[in-house]
């Protein structure tokens, strides 16, 4: 069974990685020192299980094991954390295993043992239960690999039907998220300019009318002019006018 290690930390992962050699009952695929990498190792390894710190500067380990969890064969997850604050009640709830650094290893060895697969659903469970834990990149699977986009590159999201299309500056991924759940994520970083449409506040910088006399959004990045609706024009235009944008 293969086991990849995940902690900003480099002592944290040296510990870990000499407890799994003395149990001997699993195999180190890698290392990894954030969250991004993780991803990348868990693609290109395909280890079993992943042992992974929560706080990491950028992507947490949370936010990293929600985006494993759209991987055709995610690997089970076990959590590290060096702060045993209100998070662990919910690991528990969830019955997520999780490790208290210092990690000891009779503790390891349950853990491994009690290891399983983590749903999405679970997973957003966990985040929510978290302060600040808003996403710090949107994520999609393609043809089989994870493809991320840093969420201050987005300039804007658009319903397509079951998904959403994220645009940033010369490229556009597909995600499975609803509009809805993504306004009320990020609502300090984008405005509904539509009933299908989110746009980023940083990357407004004006309106103009198209052709048929519509009012559009001109953004920063991107040619596209994004319709606002009557409904929503007000509050685009106080925003603009308050320099909030």
């Amino acid at each position: 069974m293969k086991c990849l290690v995940v902690d900003d930390e480099a002592l944290a992962r040296e510990r870990l990685v000499r407890l799994l050699d003395e149990l001997g009952e699993w195999q180190l695929s890698g290392e990894a020192a954030s969250g991004e990498q993780a991803l990348q190792q868990v693609q290109q390894l395909q280890p079993d299980l992943v042992l992974m710190d929560i706080r990491m500067p950028g992507m947490d380990g949370l936010e990293a094991a929600r985006h494993m969890a759209q991987l055709e064969q995610p690997p089970a997850v076990v959590f590290t954390t060096a702060y045993g604050d209100h998070a662990l009640e919910a690991f528990e709830t969830q019955a997520v295993d999780y490790l208290l650094k210092p990690i000891h290893p009779e503790r390891l060895q349950q853990a491994l043992e009690k290891a399983r697969r983590l749903s999405r659903a679970q997973l957003e469970e966990l985040q929510q239960a978290q302060t600040g834990s808003q996403r710090t990149h949107l994520c999609a699977r393609n043809r089989g690999n994870l493809e991320l986009i840093p969420v201050p590159e987005v300039v804007y999201l658009q319903a397509d039907h079951k998904y959403v299309t994220v645009c940033a500056p010369g490229r556009q991924i597909l995600i499975e998220d609803s509009l809805k759940s993504l306004e009320q994520e990020f609502s300090g970083c984008f405005i509904r300019i539509h009933r299908n449409a989110l746009v980023a506040i940083h990357a407004i910088r004006g309106l103009e009318k198209d052709a048929e006399g519509h009012h559009c959004v001109v953004l920063a990045g991107v040619d596209e002019r994004l319709e606002v609706s009557r409904r929503l024009l007000p509050e685009v235009r106080k925003r603009i006018r308050a320099g909030v944008v």
